[in-house]
């Protein structure tokens, strides 16, 4: 299999970290379809950068409408932040619908319960379609309180949970309040009873069932995918004044092969460019860990509460004897805070509820990126016209991913989609109303250049093996260096190619993560995540 970077961990071809999630134990990376890099000019209707959700659910969609497609991949398919989500199909929104309703107008909400609906079941009926295997099944989700039952806090935040369902409801939504609420195998000290339940909610095997959709796609003769395919440079060309003449688009790879296309989109979870919409998002870090409960004693469930951040809990299949309870929350800023201890934290707050766990047999962390105003951008991107982002998860990365599909195939093909408005990169309104918080983020992200006069480690013999740091002189530019378990070292630039920030050794990971705009470098520097397109450059 063709390497892009010889001497990086064959772990960060495929995927972002180097713990492994759930779900490889019903679905290894090995099962994964092949696919093999380009090597040649092409040209294609559609080239869609990524290969994730977003990526493949686009690529359905728009082969079912007879387009043809290309798909490129950096690195494996499913390597980026698709195959380490907690898998939640789910329209009971973080945000919850009264906030969406301050920013968008209940219209805006109405457009947000829609899209996700019809995004869960979208998926049920895919796998229903091509004969997926992949757990799909729809379930209740409830929303709890963070705070003990009976306190101040308790009553003030179910009131608040009680007015999210009533809006839900007007909005169309299947939702009901239950005040003696209880949850199945919560038999822990600790007494959270009440709150929501919104109906018909779903979950999947998500590696599963995009592994099966990149099966049927591999057998269609309009579909090309090329892994192991970095994308350098999109750009709009030609000329289109008044409906005369034309515009295409051209993307350039890493190679120097160029692909020539009607449409690009970026599905890269953060588009690979500057600033623009990247400045209207904050990028976080979040965790999971699966622990064994005994099968069937706890309830089939999506579960939140309120917290901030806030814990998120589901059941998928371990053996025949047990089940994984996977829980998840525990979220930080990129790069901003110490990643040690978040596992921990999980771990405790689960023995605490459920006396029947047993032992944590998976431990990973993803990355989301937070919008402003609560809403993915899918549309063309700003300042053009046949290139188009998928961007801005807010923890709902996989309802998004696949609401792009429609959205986005809809747009290419000129119809009409009442849904367009909500989600539009373009849009001002909402983000005008945002503009503390986006002042805030930025001074924020100004304040991490203060590592360009920092130093984690004086000497490279201060590295254990297995660890890094970067090593700042003051004399010369800042470097990042890492110590393999053998002792080996490398030494790269510190200096994320984005926008110049000092990446950080994140040891949970073992990657280097860059506190600026949130991207993110396998230990010898390979780019796993944007915005930054490159790799960090060999000192």
């Amino acid at each position: 299999m063709a390497r892009p970077v010889a001497s990086d961990s064959e772990q960060f071809i495929r995927t972002s970290g180097i713990k492994d999630p759930v779900w490889v134990h019903g679905d290894p990376f090995s099962k994964r379809p092949e696919f093999h890099p380009l090597t040649e000019d092409t040209e294609t209707d559609v080239c869609i950068i990524g290969a994730g959700i977003s990526g493949i659910s686009l690529a359905y969609e728009l082969i079912t409408r007879g387009r043809e497609v290309v798909i490129l991949e950096a690195r494996d398919v499913l390597a980026g932040e698709t195959g380490r989500t907690s898998g939640h199909l789910s329209n009971a929104l973080d945000d919850m619908y009264p906030e969406i309703a301050k920013k968008h107008g209940e219209s805006g909400a109405q457009a947000a319960g829609e899209s996700h609906t019809w995004a869960l079941n979208r998926i049920g009926e895919i796998a229903n379609q091509l004969n997926i295997d992949c757990e799909y099944r729809h379930l209740p989700a409830y929303r709890i309180s963070q705070y003990q039952r009976g306190t101040e806090e308790w009553k003030k935040d179910i009131e608040e949970i009680k007015e999210d369902v009533e809006l839900a409801k007007k909005l169309g939504i299947d939702a009901i309040f239950d005040e003696k609420l209880t949850v199945k195998g919560w038999d822990g000290k600790i007494d959270q009873r009440g709150g929501a339940i919104f109906h018909k909610q779903a979950t999947f095997h998500p590696t599963k069932y995009l592994n099966g959709v990149l099966r049927w796609l591999k057998e269609q003769p309009k579909f090309r995918c090329y892994t192991f395919t970095r994308a350098m440079g999109i750009k709009e060309k030609g000329i289109e004044v008044l409906g005369l003449g034309h515009k295409y688009v051209e993307v350039e790879t890493e190679a120097g092969n160029t692909i020539q296309c009607e449409h690009a989109i970026e599905t890269t979870n953060v588009p690979l460019q500057k600033l623009s919409i990247v400045a209207q998002m904050e990028w976080y870090r979040t965790y999971c860990i699966a622990i064994r409960v005994p099968k069937g004693s706890v309830d089939d469930i999506l579960l939140y509460d309120t917290a901030d951040p806030y814990k998120y809990v589901r059941i998928t299949p371990c053996d025949e004897n047990d089940d994984y309870m996977v829980i998840g929350g525990e979220d930080h800023k990129v790069g901003q805070e110490d990643p040690w201890g978040h596992f921990e934290e999980l771990e405790r707050w689960a023995r605490e509820r459920f006396t029947g766990a047993k032992s944590v047999a998976f431990q990973w962390s993803g990355q989301i990126f937070e919008p402003v105003d609560y809403m993915a951008y899918i549309g063309k991107n700003q300042g053009n016209n046949c290139i188009y982002v998928v961007t801005g998860d807010s923890g709902n990365g996989l309802t998004h991913g696949v609401v792009a599909s429609k959205l986005l195939a809809d747009e290419i093909e000129g119809k009409e989609n009442s849904w367009a408005s909500l989600y539009s990169p373009k849009r001002l309104g909402s983000v005008i109303k945002s503009a503390p918080a986006m002042i805030q983020n930025d001074l924020q992200v100004n304040m991490q250049y203060k590592r360009l006069l920092q130093s984690d480690i004086q000497d490279i013999e201060d590295l254990a093996p297995g660890c890094g740091g970067v090593l700042n002189s003051k004399m010369s530019k800042p470097i990042a260096v890492y110590k393999d378990e053998n002792g080996d070292v490398s030494k790269m630039s510190a200096l994320c190619p984005h926008m110049g920030g000092v990446v950080c050794w994140n040891p949970v990971e073992k990657s280097w993560d860059c506190p600026v705009h949130g991207s993110r470098f396998g230990e010898t520097g390979l780019a796993i995540q944007g915005p930054a397109k490159a790799n960090l450059a060999k000192a």
